[in-house]
């Protein structure tokens, strides 16, 4: 028989066995995860925070200035990594490794947080508080097919040097530069060019 003397932390739900917690996103992640599609969010360098969600933990990701929620998910890996040198028993372990699973997304639609208290980039959140932020998101919505275009007028001599040279483009430049076409499906009139993750206008003559 065993007892539990470790300190409970204030996000820790006993009727379930899982805690709610809020995970700050670093200076300019926001802008890196609402670019690309990710099926998880990772994050280091996390060795002074005092306490971290174990895996199964629920997480409300969170940008700031302002505060806004962007993202919930589920810790899905022990937060430790344990780098030890072998020959040395007595070094330091590797750096702390949050990793999140995304369960619901809202990068493009975010939604205030600012009545929350954050002690620093990991903070335990009472469940009942979790769960009032996460239903601010409102139900997902609903999924549709969409047409995604990217066309690039490429000089070359051959038309396998054309694609060689379009990938290369397209990993130098990415979706910072490069305008995407979308539209939803059957309805390519309503065709919008989006660049940063944003619609973007390329039209010059409605520039003036």
């Amino acid at each position: 028989m065993t007892t539990d003397t470790a300190p409970r932390v204030a996000g820790a739900n006993p009727t379930n066995g899982t805690g709610t917690w809020a995970v700050l996103l670093p200076a300019g992640r926001y802008d890196a995860e609402r670019l690309v599609h990710h099926d998880t969010l990772e994050l280091t360098g996390l060795a002074e925070v005092a306490a971290l969600p174990s895996p199964g933990d629920q997480v409300a990701v969170l940008a700031d200035e302002p505060l806004r929620l962007v993202a919930v998910g589920r810790v899905a890996t022990p937060t430790l990594r344990p780098t030890e040198d072998p020959d040395d028993p007595q070094s330091d372990p590797g750096p702390q490794t949050l990793v999140v699973t995304y369960t619901r997304r809202a990068f493009d639609e975010p939604v205030p947080a600012d009545t929350l208290a954050l002690d620093g980039p990991v903070t335990a959140l009472d469940p009942g508080a979790f769960q009032d932020l996460v239903d601010r998101l409102g139900p997902p919505p609903q999924r549709q097919s969409w047409l995604v275009s990217l066309d690039l007028p490429i000089e070359a001599d051959s038309r396998a040097e054309a694609v060689r040279l379009f990938w290369a483009y397209v990993q130098e430049l990415g979706p910072q530069e490069l305008p995407a076409f979308v539209s939803p499906y059957g309805d390519e009139l309503a065709m919008q060019a989006f660049v940063l993750g944003a619609e973007a206008n390329q039209d010059p003559e409605e520039d003036d």
